[in-house]
C-alpha cells in the first residue's frame, strides 16, 4: 500500500535500540543473553507478596499524581540518612513510571529551543533523543580512557551562555565507572554563578563496589539546589519490568517537573508503590545490594580469567566491559553479532553509546545473572 508522505520525522536518525536488537538476536539464536541489563533471577518473594496483597485489598486505582505520600516520606528519610540532604516529601519528591520517564520529564521541563545540554559519552541512549525532541542541542564530551574519567578543563571550555543543562551518570552505564567527590567539587565550581541545571542519573546508586561511597549530588549543597536526581526501584530490587522510579529535586525545579509529569503518565503503579513503602523500611534490602553484585562481578571475573579478553575494571553497576583488541579487528557491532550467532553469547557493542560510533573494540556484558548462567557464559568466552 502506498501512503502519503505526511511525516517529517523529529528523530530521523533514530532506529530500534541496540538492546532490542541484541535481545532478539539472542532469542533467535538461543544465545546466553548478557546484553540487555536485566537479572535472570526473581526479585524478593516478600516484595512480590506485598504487591499481590495490595492488589487483592483493592489498591488498584490511580495513585496521587506525585506518588503515595507514605512512599515519598520513606524516600525523604532514606535520602537524608544516606546523603545528608533533606527533601520535602510533599513538594520535592515524585514517583515516576521508571527512570527513563523521569529523565525525559526533567529535560522536557527545562530545555527550550536552542538550549545546549552537555552529555558525557559513551552515554545511555535515552538522553539525546529527549534533548532533540524538546528543541535542544546535545554537546558531547568524551570520557577519558582508560578509566572513563571526566576532563573538567575541557568541559569548562564548552560552557557558554547557551549551556542550560549538564547530564551526569554515576555509577555509569555502560562503563561501570563512578564519579568521585573531587569530580563533584569540580562540577560545583563550573556551574557556580550560572543558571545551569543538572540531571544526575543515579539509578545504580546502591550497586557500587570495593568500599567506594556513592557520591550523590545530594551530598553537595551547591549542586543539590539545581539538580534533578533520578533513581530506579527496578534496578535496586531486580524488577526492571515494573518500570517504577523516582525523582528528587528542590521545590522550584520539582514544580516544573510535575507540570510535565502529570501530562505524560499522571501517576505510577499504585499497588507497587504501597509495597515499596513497606519494603524500604527494611534498609538491608538496599544497603546490601553492593555486596550482592560485587560477588557476582568477582565470580564472573574469576570465571573468565583464562580468556583472551582484556578486562576493564567495573567500579559499579552490573556491567563488565571486555576489550577484544588482541583477538579481532572487526567492528564491535559486527563482532557482537558474530559472537551471538556463532558462539551463543550476546553482548552490547560500546560504539552505539557514542554519537560518532567510536569503536574501541569493547563489549559490555551484564553480570546480573545466576551463577550457572555466568558459568556457562564464561565457558564460551574462555574458548573464543
Amino acid at each position: 500500500m502506498n501512503y502519503p508522505n505526511l511525516i517529517n520525522s523529529k528523530l530521523p536518525n533514530i532506529g530500534t535500540t541496540i538492546f532490542t536488537v541484541m535481545s532478539k538476536l539472542a532469542a533467535d539464536h538461543k544465545a546466553i543473553n548478557l546484553s540487555q541489563g536485566f537479572p535472570d533471577f526473581s526479585c524478593n518473594e516478600e516484595l512480590i507478596s506485598l504487591v499481590n496483597n495490595y492488589m487483592k485489598s483493592g489498591n488498584n486505582q490511580y495513585a496521587p499524581m506525585a506518588g503515595l505520600i507514605g512512599l515519598r516520606e520513606i524516600l525523604s528519610e532514606k535520602t537524608e540518612v544516606l546523603y545528608g540532604a533533606k527533601y520535602d516529601p510533599e513538594s520535592e519528591i515524585t514517583i515516576t513510571s521508571g527512570a527513563t520517564q523521569a529523565i525525559y520529564t526533567a529535560i522536557a521541563a527545562i530545555i527550550r529551543e536552542g538550549d545546549e545540554v552537555i552529555v558525557f559519552e559513551p552515554a545511555y541512549d535515552c538522553y539525546q533523543p529527549a534533548i532533540a525532541l524538546n528543541g535542544g542541542k546535545t554537546i558531547y564530551m568524551q570520557l577519558q580512557a582508560p578509566d572513563y574519567s571526566i576532563d573538567w578543563e575541557k568541559v569548562k571550555k564548552r560552557i557558554n551562555h547557551h549551556t542550560k543543562m549538564i547530564i551526569i551518570n554515576t555509577p555509569h552505564n555502560p562503563t561501570g565507572s563512578v564519579m568521585s567527590s573531587d569530580d563533584m567539587i569540580m562540577l560545583e565550581k563550573l556551574i557556580k554563578g550560572t543558571d545551569i541545571v543538572i540531571i544526575s542519573d543515579e539509578v545504580y546508586e546502591h550497586i557500587i563496589f570495593d568500599n567506594r561511597q556513592h557520591q550523590s549530588v545530594a551530598r553537595f549543597p551547591i549542586l543539590a539546589e539545581r539538580s534533578f536526581i533520578i533513581s530506579s526501584f527496578g534496578k535496586t530490587f531486580h524488577a526492571t519490568g515494573w518500570k517504577i522510579g523516582y525523582c528528587v529535586a528542590p521545590k522550584n525545579l520539582m514544580t516544573e517537573f510535575r507540570k510535565v509529569h502529570q501530562f505524560l503518565v499522571f501517576s505510577a503503579n499504585t499497588p507497587i508503590q504501597f509495597a515499596l513503602a513497606d519494603f524500604l523500611k527494611q534498609k538491608n534490602n538496599y544497603l546490601e545490594l553492593g555486596a550482592f553484585y560485587q560477588q557476582k562481578r568477582d565470580y564472573f571475573i574469576r570465571a573468565i580469567n583464562t580468556s583472551r579478553f582484556e578486562l576493564i575494571p567495573s567500579a559499579g553497576t552490573y556491567f563488565q566491559l571486555l576489550n577484544y583488541k588482541n583477538m579481532s579487528m572487526e567492528k564491535d557491532t559486527d563482532y557482537a553479532i558474530r559472537l551471538t550467532k556463532e558462539f551463543g553469547i550476546a553482548s552490547i557493542p560500546i560504539s552505539v553509546f557514542y554519537h560518532g560510533q567510536e569503536d574501541n573494540q569493547v563489549l559490555r556484558f551484564c553480570f546480573a545473572k545466576k551463577e550457572e548462567t555466568l558459568e556457562k557464559a564464561a565457558q564460551i568466552l574462555n574458548r573464543i
